[in-house]
């Protein structure tokens, strides 16, 4: 992905999304042929000159200070996603060095041993691309079973974007689409130069349109925590919380637990389908097919 397209396109959308009157500018000043600020208006606002943003903004900046990446992130209202992600498209010489984006993702053997015990948690592992790289028995009932998909599928943008049955296990689908393709954005500012987020990304563009319009908004944040209501093929309607949890050995894997709020319906199905995974392995133990690696 080209990084100078890239920092053009954030820029734009940044400066779109605001209004004058957000930023405690004036309405008037003539008719917009676009909407959100005026080039003029955001360089006042960062205290830089209009031919200086003009640059950046075409993805000509060169040799950009930090000082001035933070006042235009600051006029622009970005957030912390979206400072970091800003950093990384206009001083990529200033990225902390990461492992090659072609390197294969393992979980260590401890991590998936700790997952496997889970019994009454769904757990999996997600590592760059929003590959799904390792997860346990509960998971695999709750959101479906990962071990039985093609590398390429096993892939949490692949699932919600182009599996039928993963968009109807999430009730509020959109929601859960734009987090994801958000997600999607930061790794793109990671990993520019990775050939299989190009090809997974082309590939989601041709086959949904939703994803296309999410992707062309440059919309980019972490995964943190929240609520996500499921409706479940087996135990029905479900509110459960998630956690994401860096896996400080390697920044690059998170992993991902649900759970219920203790005493509620959604806790009992849970445990009902904890029950139901249990008995479809024949309660050999909590162990499902470990991941191949992937690149």
């Amino acid at each position: 992905m080209d990084q100078r397209t890239e920092l053009s396109e954030f820029l734009r959308s940044r400066r779109a999304r605001l209004r004058p009157e957000d930023v405690g500018l004036s309405a008037h000043g003539g008719r917009r042929r676009v909407p959100g600020l005026r080039r003029e208006e955001l360089s006042q606002l960062a205290g830089v000159s209009v031919a200086y943003y003009t640059r950046l903004e075409q993805g000509r900046g060169q040799n950009v200070s930090a000082a001035v990446l933070d006042a235009i992130a600051g006029a622009l209202r970005l957030n912390r996603a979206e400072r970091d992600h800003l950093n990384r498209l206009a001083r990529p010489a200033a990225r902390p060095p990461r492992a090659g984006a072609g390197r294969p993702q393992r979980v260590r053997p401890a991590v998936q041993q700790l997952i496997d015990t889970m019994d009454s948690v769904p757990a999996y592992v997600i590592g760059r691309r929003m590959d799904i790289i390792a997860w346990n028995r509960f998971a695999c009932a709750l959101l479906g079973d990962f071990s039985t998909l093609p590398a390429h599928q096993c892939n949490l943008a692949w699932q919600i974007f182009l599996e039928p049955a993963t968009r109807e296990l999430y009730v509020e689908w959109e929601n859960k689409a734009a987090d994801i393709v958000a997600l999607l954005r930061l790794d793109a500012g990671r990993y520019p130069d990775d050939p299989k987020l190009a090809a997974l990304v082309g590939e989601l563009s041709v086959k949904s349109p939703e994803f296309r319009a999410l992707w062309a908004a440059h919309n980019v944040q972490d995964k943190g925590f929240g609520v996500k209501r499921l409706q479940h093929p087996l135990v029905g309607a479900l509110t459960l919380s998630y956690e994401t949890l860096v896996l400080p050995a390697d920044p690059e894997q998170q992993l991902i637990t649900y759970h219920a709020e203790p005493g509620s319906p959604s806790a009992e199905s849970l445990r009902l389908l904890a029950s139901w995974a249990l008995a479809e392995a024949g309660g050999a133990g909590p162990s499902v097919p470990a991941p191949h690696p992937r690149a």
